[in-house]
């Protein structure tokens, strides 16, 4: 039977592109299938709107210094705007964030800023809102090895892939901003073999859901739908796509391809 085309891809709670955290105990690296070692990589990924429209152009760049594996993404839009994503990780034997950080800006001045300290616990946000910067502090739970933040989402579910595609869901918690930080349950699971179109060309990847987990009182309130994510295969650590808010609950849905161009489609389930 033809599987339904899904809907539009949102997430209106907190925020998806940012902290995610084990919620049940995780294997001792002994109990855990020897991951894929992370490495230098460089590459030119672009940021899309819902209906493929391009609306930056993306600098990814990987790298292993003093330890420590570091990543750093930019996004340069035509009107003067810019996003800049950083954060370090410790890669093994477990996978263990240290430091993470968004930030936009125009034209040089600071629109918002959101920064967690993993070592610390503390989460801060920072928006504009007219001639004002305001700003939060809050502290969260931030536990070695099951805690994450934006690009260190795509990694900790490499590292569980094997998992998921067999069927196993993973209980994981959000730390989102809205703008001020907060946490949510969400459940990741695999969606299966999808098949898109990037750059003039036909892609495959494996798809996984992030469903965010809401009390019943919470859902009177606020909106909550599923968030994608697509990595390449064959199995390695590749990111392929992502759909969702940029980063608060109201921001537009964006779409980032591994692969630049002009045409960007939605992705299809892929006949196996």
């Amino acid at each position: 039977m033809k599987r339904k085309p899904r809907r539009s891809l949102r997430f209106e709670t907190c925020v998806l592109f940012v902290c995610l955290v084990a919620a049940r105990a995780i294997p001792q690296p002994s109990m855990i299938p020897q991951a894929e070692t992370e490495s230098a990589l460089h590459g030119f990924p672009a940021m899309l709107d819902s209906q493929g429209q391009k609306l930056a152009d993306g600098e990814f760049r990987q790298w292993v210094e003093g330890g420590l594996l570091h990543v750093k993404i930019e996004y340069i839009f035509s009107n003067g705007r810019r996003i800049e994503e950083k954060t370090s990780l410790r890669p093994a034997p477990q996978l263990v964030q240290k430091e993470w950080s968004w930030t936009e800006s125009k034209d040089g001045e600071l629109l918002r800023h959101f920064q967690v300290n993993f070592d610390s616990g503390k989460a801060v946000a920072e928006k504009r809102e007219g001639n004002k910067l305001k700003q939060w502090n809050e502290d969260i739970k931030a536990e070695p090895a099951r805690t994450f933040a934006g690009f260190a989402f795509v990694l900790a579910i490499n590292r569980e892939r094997s998992r998921l595609i067999n069927g196993d869901k993973i209980k994981l918690r959000a730390v989102g901003f809205t703008p001020k930080p907060r946490v949510v349950s969400v459940e990741i699971s695999y969606g299966g073999l999808d098949r898109m179109s990037m750059a003039n060309r036909v892609v495959q990847g494996d798809c996984f859901i992030i469903h965010p987990e809401v009390s019943a009182i919470a859902k009177l309130f606020v909106k909550t739908k599923d968030t994608h994510i697509w990595l390449t295969t064959p199995p390695a650590v590749g990111f392929l796509r992502w759909e969702g808010p940029l980063v608060e609950a109201e921001d537009s849905v964006v779409r980032v391809d591994l692969v630049p161009g002009e045409h960007s489609g939605t992705a299809e389930p892929a006949h196996r």
